[in-house]
């Protein structure tokens, strides 16, 4: 390997990526909401179907949760319980855990759906020809077109959500335009009792459309408001939207609002009003003032895997098939990270993203923290996408008080703990069951705080509210580690690894020491000491920390997922929640802990897949990139490709065959594509660690690092170039396959390494 100071032919990455992989596109439009293209900005979302005769576009909005009783649901008290359990537990009475309950029937978080359908069915009915729907990644744009026949126009619709305005816009033009519009409520799974009202107001240019729904037995609704601008043509009222004939084009801009009591349309519509005075009325005008947000952060990292450019060209839909195809992975990786930017900003993205069609989301359509919600965001601060990781922060602050709540009624301890479920609503631990019991899992909070950690790191800056809530983290773990062994270590008595249990027939789902819990325990109380130096609880909590116990090897040389003796692993299951200490912790790795690395390895190898979800195949794969096997990363991969799980829309679904809509897979695979290719810590840089032998060729630009720099990296099968551009100086070593070697950084000079045959 040689380095080099001096400046360099690489490119900063062009704001603006140009090229097919950046875009998907359909000859036809969708017939199932699934295949309906995204569009959204962290608040609104957009389903669209982009059929010309009868075109659907879905409203989604983060706040819109139904009530179902989990509204008023507590966390179960049962403090004064705990140190019997605790007894018992220790004694040798396994069965013990079954019985902590207020035996309360399980209890859903509050249902994630979808708010109403704008409808525009076009007068008269049309064929065309030449038809194309799209999103433009770089753009957040959704469009449709299709050209005229003998006797009709050419017609377009372009949609996009605006991250700078909180609107989303629809335009349609096409000469002589007909058709009835309308919001329609009715979508699958719309429970009976809905209150429903349209409204309709014709206005000098148009008309403005209202939809309130009322929850059955809720004093909650919501409260769709759309302001059509109409070009030429005439406005007039049907039931129950408006007709529109002979336009030349047509403008709709439309948000959502969730309240209790009743919401002044008067003031939402003069909101909207205000958006197209300012701007002259203009949709590029609204298009521009988002681009200044969305395309920055888009544009910030980019994947070429050398693709064949007559596969890079084709429909979403027929790459698919070409499942081991580069051009493929190259668009998931620009879908996933378009998709993760577009569902994050009130909130980080839910289980379907920011996106549903039906009423009936799968399992709720909730944050699910112990597994899924940080596998989606596992890219935020490596690919440079600050946004998700403020999301999460805000869904974070927003609980504080109901983790505050759940260290108390649970464990009659200080500080917080984390629910594993949450509707956005609520952060209280209320969703458990015999089979779940979710409300003794103590890791959610150190788990849920790693993102932001790693944010902090990569900007270089220590962000006072996540050091207040490390703090909190390190104040529950004080009050809750109570219990020593024999030894005279600390035991983490009840402990939950997600969702698994020991293999002993007579071992209950609570159980003592899992992996995770010791992980997160040591990592929470040596990270709240780095955020408060100096201080006296700072030497409290790393001499807590030391008399954790250590990691446990079994007998088939695996790390336990328990490390109490005597309880056994069970090793088919989706959760890898053991290895967290390997990701996204560096507490295990090749470099440092050699040993139970090797044991970290053994562990994966012995893992099932289960039911084949796809969190659990890219949960694989980031671990397996991590313990550098870049065969296991493939084959992890592959199992996601070649398991059709990526509808026409490029989001995907959690089981095989495109069964159960889902954001997992989407969001995730490209954090496990950059963590295959650049690694870090504060203190260290790992180069193509476990690069897919089926990816020769490629470049990676605008990674972020946890010391301070950007890197762009291009290899060939015979060796690759980094450009190293950081922000802080400093000296970090340098891992490659061709050993290890100190590297100075200084902030503001660029680097380039070139390394030899890999």
């Amino acid at each position: 390997m040689t380095g080099d100071s001096a400046p360099t032919d690489l490119a900063p990455t062009d704001p603006s990526p140009p090229g097919p992989a950046h875009t998907t596109w359909e000859p036809l439009p969708a017939t199932r909401w699934e295949d309906a293209y995204l569009s959204g900005n962290g608040h609104h979302g957009v389903l669209v179907f982009g059929d010309p005769n009868d075109d659907r576009v879905i409203v989604t909005h983060h706040t819109l949760v139904r009530p179902n009783g989990a509204e008023h649901a507590r966390p179960p008290h049962l403090a004064a319980e705990l140190p019997a359990l605790q007894a018992r537990l220790l004694a040798g009475d396994l069965t013990a855990a079954e019985s902590f309950t207020d035996d309360r029937p399980l209890q859903w978080v509050q249902p994630f759906h979808p708010a109403f359908q704008l409808r525009l069915r076009r007068q008269p009915g049309a064929t065309g020809r030449d038809y194309r729907r799209s999103v433009d990644f770089t753009t957040g744009e959704v469009t449709a077109t299709c050209e005229a026949t003998d006797t009709h126009a050419d017609w377009r619709s372009r949609v996009f959500v605006s991250r700078a305005d909180d609107v989303i816009v629809q335009h349609i033009t096409a000469p002589d335009l007909t058709l009835d519009l309308a919001q329609d409520h009715q979508l699958p799974g719309a429970p009976a009792g809905l209150g429903v009202g349209n409204g309709t107001l014709l206005t000098s240019d148009g008309a403005v459309l209202t939809l309130r729904v009322r929850y059955p037995d809720s004093d909650r609704a919501y409260t769709g408001v759309t302001l059509v601008v109409v070009t030429g043509g005439t406005t007039r009222l049907t039931s129950p939207g408006v007709r529109i004939a002979g336009a030349g084009e047509v403008l709709l801009l439309t948000r959502v609002r969730r309240h209790t009591g009743e919401l002044d349309v008067v003031e939402e519509t003069r909101a909207l009003r205000e958006l197209l005075t300012d701007r002259q009325q203009s949709y590029d005008a609204l298009l521009d003032r988002h681009l200044a947000l969305h395309r920055t952060a888009y544009a910030r990292v980019t994947l070429d895997l050398h693709a064949d450019d007559a596969e890079r060209v084709l429909p979403g839909s027929e790459l698919l098939k070409r499942t081991h195809s580069p051009a493929l992975l190259e668009r998931l990786f620009a879908a996933g990270r378009y998709h993760l930017l577009s569902s994050s900003g009130l909130f980080p993205p839910r289980l379907t993203g920011l996106w549903t069609g039906d009423w009936n989301t799968a399992w709720s359509g909730a944050f699910t923290n112990d597994a899924n919600l940080n596998l989606q965001t596992a890219s935020a601060a490596i690919a440079a996408l600050p946004e998700v990781t403020d999301a999460l922060a805000s869904l974070i602050h927003r609980q504080l008080d109901d983790w505050r709540e759940n260290a108390r009624a649970v464990f009659g301890a200080r500080g917080v703990v984390a629910p594993a479920h949450s509707d956005g609503e609520s952060g209280l631990s209320y969703h458990f069951s015999r089979e779940y019991p979710l409300h003794l899992w103590t890791a959610g909070a150190d788990w849920l705080l790693k993102p932001l950690v790693d944010h902090d790191e990569t900007r270089g800056e220590r962000d006072p509210r996540t050091a207040a809530v490390l703090a909190e983290i390190a104040l529950f773990y004080e009050d809750f580690l109570s219990r020593t062994d024999t030894g005279g270590q600390l035991v983490l008595v009840p402990s939950y690894s997600p969702e698994n249990r020991p293999a002993n027939a007579n071992a209950s789902w609570g159980a003592i020491n899992a992996a995770m819990d010791l992980s997160a325990a040591r990592h929470a109380f040596h990270t709240a000491a780095a955020y408060h130096p100096g201080t006296p609880e700072a030497l409290r909590w790393r001499a807590l920390a030391d008399r954790l116990p250590p990691h446990r090897v079994n007998s088939e040389g695996a790390l336990a997922e328990w490390a109490w003796p005597g309880l056994d692993d069970t090793y088919d299951h989706r959760h890898l929640s053991h290895l967290y200490g390997v990701w996204p912790l560096d507490e295990i790795n090749p470099y440092d802990t050699p040993r139970l690395a090797v044991a970290a390895h053994r562990a994966l190898q012995l893992r099932g897949a289960e039911n084949d979800s796809a969190h659990g195949h890219l949960h694989h794969a980031l671990v397996a990139a991590r313990l550098r096997d870049g065969e296991r990363v493939a084959h992890a991969l592959g199992q996601v490709l070649d398991g059709d799980f990526f509808h026409a829309s490029l989001m995907s679904a959690h089981y095989p065959n495109r069964d159960v809509y889902n954001a997992d897979a989407a969001h995730t695979l490209p954090g496990v594509l950059v963590e295959a290719l650049v690694q870090s810590t504060p203190d260290r840089l790992v180069l193509l660690p476990a690069l897919p032998a089926a990816y020769p060729h490629g470049q990676l630009t605008g990674v972020r690092t946890r010391f301070g720099a950007e890197v762009d990296l291009s290899w060939t099968p015979h060796s690759a170039t980094a450009l190293i551009r950081p922000s802080r100086t400093h000296r970090v070593e340098l891992r490659t396959s061709s050993g290890t070697e100190p590297l100075d950084l200084v902030a503001g000079e660029d680097r380039v390494l070139t390394l030899g045959a890999r």
